[in-house]
């Protein structure tokens, strides 16, 4: 049990990227976003294209965020400039890249175990620590930005993107920055899950959004009253919790096949205990307010 833990809060630690790049789409710009299914799949082609043409990890890594950030910002050109329904943009964009990331490499599934990956070049580190300090750098960048004029502007603009016009701003710019951001982090996460896995497949981005999703839910629905932690870190551990809870199902013997079912029912289950609790809690508040007047 313990292994499957710390494979667990391994596999957490890469999700919780694509998760925090997801809160910016989902949560903040309110943008149903589909794309990721695309750009994290997209991550794992390029990293593994610029690693076997002998290019360091590291950088490889950073083309892969670029890739990333360039599908995110097609999303944005189909839904901004061609005037294209948001979920139908994504999906395309997510369509588009399919063919892509065949083109990249030529094949659905390609293999590195013989290149040597960013968990090689520092091998003297445990996998797990080499995650988290990735994903903690990811982390303080984002907060951050979210807090610079830029990042105001971005959080404005999924409130109110007239406030936003009022201030004689574009609200397009910033809705272009979080889907670009979003998408980077979606391929970095890709890059990463395929240097862990030793490979890259056509197959890995299918139902990725759910993932991530179920983690912001988790998050949130654990977290709510949690003021002093940020949305990047109910992320963080939202993602992790759900990790946890998919390879405890695995342990149980659970079929591989059931796990997607899994995921949909675990999302179900903390929506609903968000919402239940969030409404026993507003009934309480309506008590105390009464008997406060009495």
């Amino acid at each position: 049990m313990n292994s499957v833990i710390m494979e667990s809060i391994v596999m957490g630690l890469i999700f919780s990227i694509l998760t925090i790049g997801v809160v910016i789409t989902f949560k903040i710009l309110d943008f149903p976003d589909m794309s990721v299914e695309g750009t994290f799949p997209l991550g794992a082609f390029a990293f593994a294209k610029m690693l076997t043409l002998g290019m360091n990890p590291v950088l490889a890594m950073v083309v892969s965020l670029a890739a990333g950030g360039l599908g995110g910002y097609i999303t944005y050109i189909l839904f901004r400039k061609f005037k294209i329904q948001a979920i139908l943009a994504g999906i395309l964009t997510m369509t588009f890249l399919y063919s892509v990331n065949l083109r990249i490499t030529g094949t659905p599934n390609v293999t590195f175990f013989d290149y040597k990956t960013i968990f090689q070049l520092f091998e003297s580190l445990p996998k797990m620590l080499i995650l988290a300090i990735i994903t903690l750098v990811i982390k303080l960048i984002l907060d951050w930005f979210l807090k610079t004029e830029k990042g105001y502007l971005l959080l404005a603009t999924g409130d109110n993107e007239t406030l936003v016009k009022s201030l004689g701003k574009n609200p397009d710019k910033y809705i272009a920055i979080g889907l670009v951001i979003s998408n980077a982090l979606a391929a970095l996460a890709g890059a990463l899950m395929a240097q862990s896995n030793g490979y890259a497949d056509i197959t890995m981005g299918q139902a990725i959004i759910v993932s991530a999703l179920a983690s912001v839910i988790i998050g949130d629905a654990f977290l709510k009253n949690a003021n002093f932690l940020n949305r990047t870190t109910r992320a963080i551990i939202g993602a992790i919790i759900y990790r946890i809870i998919y390879g405890i199902a695995l342990y149980l013997g659970l079929a591989p096949s059931d796990l997607k079912g899994i995921t949909a029912i675990i999302v179900v289950f903390f929506i609903v205990y968000n919402n239940v609790s969030s409404k026993g809690l507003s009934v309480l508040k309506g008590k105390r307010e009464e008997n406060a007047k009495n």
